[in-house]
């Protein structure tokens, strides 16, 4: 999965890269901004599942709109699967989605623990990569815990986090998204190129919608005629793990998966990220595919 981190570390509060004193500048002066409780997006995918509904707008970044929110948090959603912290969500959030309480007038900011925690342990991660652990992050600027802030989790709620912030299976990058398509190929009911219409969750399961006109059918093992029409696609418990490339709006994704009952079911999902040229030979070389 691709990293983009240098993407986010100034936008949407500053146009240049933020000097030392920057951040703690804007969490001053957020308290002399009027702001007002938001809902949380459920395409928000940084914060699925953080134990709250309604957050702060500006947040603590500065962010001003929903939209620079969503494309903002989303950069970070790649650090989640990287497991390197139980808190990671709960501190990420707590500065892309602070959570709006009605009997508080001010925002609720992360614990300097949490931070240093979240910080000592993705530092190494983020390291390997290249990346910095970022200056708008400096944990010295967070209040220390004798007043109102978040705190680090608990044992048992640590454990818990670690459970949300695993990857779900069938977006599980292994190595190369096209040759693991190819391979998984002949062993699957179905498969698909589409860019996605909708994602909505029924019951923990994520239901997905193609849009008709992008969609390409490569393989298609006993679907009725109403699933070649209007298709409908399931990914098994997905509200309880990430799949990032389902809430890239605009999107292409490559998607393998098995008739289950009176589903289909997802077992494989990658971006594709090839040119139009690229995309077109990579689509003759599946039509040749001999099952």
């Amino acid at each position: 999965m691709r990293f983009l981190w240098p993407s986010i570390l100034c936008l949407g509060m500053v146009s240049v890269l933020c000097p030392a004193e920057a951040f703690p500048f804007i969490l001053t002066q957020l308290n002399t901004r009027k702001s007002s409780c938001k809902a949380v997006p459920s395409s928000m995918t940084l914060c699925n599942g953080v134990g709250y509904s309604e957050m702060r707008l500006p947040n603590l970044l500065g962010h001003d709109t929903m939209k620079e929110v969503l494309q903002q948090a989303g950069s970070w959603v790649p650090l989640l699967t990287k497991q390197c912290h139980a808190d990671t969500k709960k501190f990420l959030c707590s500065l892309f989605a602070p959570v709006c309480l009605s009997e508080l007038e001010e925002a609720v900011y992360p614990c300097r623990s949490l931070c240093e925690e979240v910080r000592d342990g993705c530092t190494p991660v983020m390291a390997a990569f290249g990346f910095p652990w970022p200056e708008m992050f400096n944990c010295s600027q967070f209040p220390l815990g004798n007043e109102l802030c978040v705190p680090p989790a608990g044992t048992e709620e640590k454990h818990q986090e670690v459970k949300e912030e695993a990857p779900c299976p069938a977006c599980h990058n292994l190595g190369d998204p096209d040759k693991e398509f190819l391979q998984q190929y002949c062993s699957s009911d179905f498969a698909l190129k589409i860019n996605i219409r909708s994602v909505s969750t029924m019951e923990g399961d994520v239901m997905v919608i193609p849009e008709a006109k992008s969609r390409t059918v490569y393989k298609a093992k006993g679907w009725t005629e109403d699933e070649l029409k209007k298709t409908v696609l399931w990914l098994t418990d997905g509200d309880n793990c990430i799949c990032q490339d389902l809430h890239e709006p605009g999107v292409t994704v490559l998607v393998l998966g098995h008739r289950a009952d009176d589903r289909l079911v997802i077992s494989l999902i990658r971006k594709l990220q090839k040119s139009e040229k690229e995309t077109k030979r990579f689509s003759r070389t599946v039509r040749r595919l001999q099952c």
